[in-house]
């Protein structure tokens, strides 16, 4: 372990997938009756309450399983001035070093370690390598695709910097608008390799968090916009109201109390 690298603090916010893998022990523990119903449901409520890697830790600290154990994070890129998370997912070790598609395909994704080196090959088949949820293991990374009448497609996260610099032949590297420098204190990925009849391809995508973010906005926005309605709708039937009040029951009476004839009627 470098000076710059300790274990995560415990105030370290942890993700959905931390929770589940957390949840999925205590099922575990429930299924071989090391807890009971009522410590699993307390234990349970308290795991999908749990915000930081301090919360979740001690709920399975008795059982065999460790439920997460938080990485290993670099204090430069957490101490990053705009406190992303994208500064904060550098550190731990790489989950696979390589991905092959012959004839097939390959896919990674979810919570796993980019490593500091990853190396894929689609020959006749193709893979998807998905960063959205991923840990960096280093602040830069490098992904070494080769495509032989294949393809691989990156999807990176927002904030993530990008560099493209395969070469292809009657094939090519494509980043489209993925390609750039990132957020500062951000982890950058560095695609290189070779294309063939082939294609390899970066793309930016939020993340589930922020997609759930964008929903509960918008449903925000949608349940405001009814509220203003309603206040509408309320203050036009009061308005009504008061009308019928002032004119004897009649909400198209006139100051005088009669009916206001319509515009442009003759009045006889």
């Amino acid at each position: 372990m470098t000076d710059d690298a300790v274990p995560a603090v415990p105030d370290l916010r942890a993700s959905d997938a931390d929770r589940e893998r957390v949840a999925d022990v205590l099922r575990d523990a429930l299924a071989e009756g090391r807890l009971d119903m009522a410590e699993f449901e307390e234990r349970l409520e308290a795991t999908y309450r749990a915000r930081t890697y301090g919360e979740l830790t001690p709920i399975t600290r008795d059982l065999p399983a460790g439920g997460v154990v938080p990485p290993v994070i670099s204090l430069r890129k957490e101490a990053a001035a705009d406190g992303s998370r994208a500064a904060r997912i550098v550190g731990g070790e790489g989950s696979s070093t390589w991905a092959v598609a012959v004839l097939s395909g390959f896919q990674r994704r979810g919570s796993w370690t980019l490593p500091r080196r990853f190396t894929c090959l689609a020959l006749l088949g193709g893979g998807e390598l998905d960063l959205r949820e991923a840990n960096f293991a280093a602040g830069e990374v490098v992904i070494n695709c080769w495509a032989v009448m294949g393809g691989v497609n990156i999807i990176v996260p927002p904030g993530v910097g990008v560099d493209v610099r395969g070469i292809g032949v009657m094939g090519g590297f494509d980043a489209g608008e993925a390609g750039g420098a990132g957020d500062p204190g951000a982890p950058r990925v560095v695609v290189t390799g070779f294309a063939f009849w082939g294609g390899v391809g970066v793309e930016r995508k939020p993340t589930r968090e922020e997609r759930r973010r964008a929903k509960l906005e918008r449903r925000e926005a949608r349940e405001e916009e009814r509220r203003e309605r309603r206040e509408l709708r309320r203050a036009r039937e009061e308005e009504r109201r008061e009308r019928r009040e002032l004119h004897g029951g009649d909400p198209h009476a006139g100051p005088h109390g009669r009916r206001e004839e319509r515009r442009g009627h003759l009045e006889h």
